[in-house]
């Protein structure tokens, strides 16, 4: 399909509540676009506003990532106009779809403890940087090919901020998503905070709040 603006055709990869993601080629190398498309329940002038409100936030806080030394696919552009954002595409699985393979044929020891220590130091890296992901699944982090370096996607749902609680909540949507997918590959989470306790300098206060959260969750299910 084509997307009015942009060079070259584009192949629907996923599609969300809130965007769009294609496959597609910028300047000669492979790419993704993500599209955010209009909300047609909202007023055409907020709508606009907020979409590329959201757009900028992405761009700022995928580029924060990679100055705290967090891999992330590179960005290659970001236009206000179409509000997308145009990334290097990155070659690998993601780790949902290396776990779920661990899940059906064994785990491999070594190559599970080098995925869950490259996780718990990239989001040790991130909250030391005031930088919460917001949606930390398996689903949102790549193994690229070759190199088997760990690369974190997705930062729409990214914000800004240092507070305990923040961060407590973003490592506890990460244990949830292990343990609803990957209860298989054992306590995968107890490897990943291992390794976040090596990574951040503020991992005490933080690890104490989860300790907290994991109660309130376990209260919301049993009331659920």
């Amino acid at each position: 399909m084509k997307l009015e603006g942009i060079e070259g055709s584009l192949v629907l990869i996923k599609q969300g509540a809130e965007a769009r993601v294609f496959e597609s080629n910028f300047v000669g190398r492979r790419s993704v676009v993500k599209e955010r498309f209009s909300k047609t329940y909202r007023h055409p002038l907020l709508d606009s506003k907020l979409t590329l409100k959201r757009l900028n936030a992405e761009a700022r806080c995928l580029t924060k990532a990679r100055k705290l030394g967090v891999s992330t696919p590179a960005l290659y552009a970001v236009d206000p106009l179409l509000h997308t954002l145009t990334f290097e595409y990155v070659e690998g699985p993601a780790v949902k779809d290396v776990l779920l393979e661990f899940g059906l044929h064994g785990i491999v020891e070594e190559r599970l403890d080098d995925i869950a220590t490259q996780i718990g130091d990239a989001i040790g890296k991130l909250h030391d940087g005031g930088l919460i992901h917001g949606d930390l699944t398996t689903s949102n982090m790549l193994v690229r090919n070759g190199t088997n370096k760990l690369a974190l996607i997705d930062f729409g749902l990214s914000f800004t901020s240092t507070l305990p609680e923040d961060k407590a909540v973003d490592l506890y949507v990460l244990e949830r998503a292990l343990l609803s997918m990957h209860s298989s590959c054992g306590n995968v989470m107890d490897r990943i905070l291992a390794a976040y306790r090596k990574s951040s300098k503020q991992w005490c206060a933080t690890l104490n709040k989860l300790a907290q959260v994991r109660q309130r969750g376990r209260k919301r299910t049993m009331i659920g």
